[in-house]
């Protein structure tokens, strides 16, 4: 084998590995809000308690990189990777519903969530078939 093509396969390794790294951690950081929100929200910067809308321009950021990314998604035509996104969408969106009923408990914002997750299982449902029967 030449060194060109070990190289290569080493990189083919590399990526994936360092990109399944890099979830696992943002999965550690956002477990961490959910354990020790306190000091989480410490560690980003965030006075304990915030003092103005900082958690809320967080999570404001992260929805728009993730809607970006879903965009990114369908124009690239990563059909598998939407699928994904999209499944795992359902989770966050019934996750979103819980958090809502236990916080405030008003109808409108856990029907919010729990119609986005339906709608996020039924469009990874449809991508998951047209790609099992070779459809875009």
């Amino acid at each position: 084998m030449s060194a060109s093509r070990r190289r290569r396969l080493g990189s083919d390794r590399l990526v994936p590995a360092a990109c399944a790294l890099g979830g696992a951690l943002l999965a550690a950081i956002g477990l961490r809000y959910f354990l020790l929100p306190r000091s989480a929200a410490l560690t980003l910067g965030v006075v304990d308690p915030p003092q103005g809308y900082e958690l809320h321009y967080v999570v404001g950021l992260r929805n728009v990189w993730l809607s970006l990314l879903a965009i990114g998604f369908a124009a690239l035509r990563q059909w598998h990777a939407l699928t994904l996104w999209l499944a795992l969408g359902t989770v966050v969106c019934f996750g979103d519903a819980a958090i809502a009923a236990t916080s405030s408990g008003k109808p409108g914002p856990v029907a919010f969530h729990l119609g986005c997750g339906v709608i996020c299982f039924g469009l990874a449902l449809v991508l998951g078939r047209r790609q099992r029967q070779g459809r875009p």
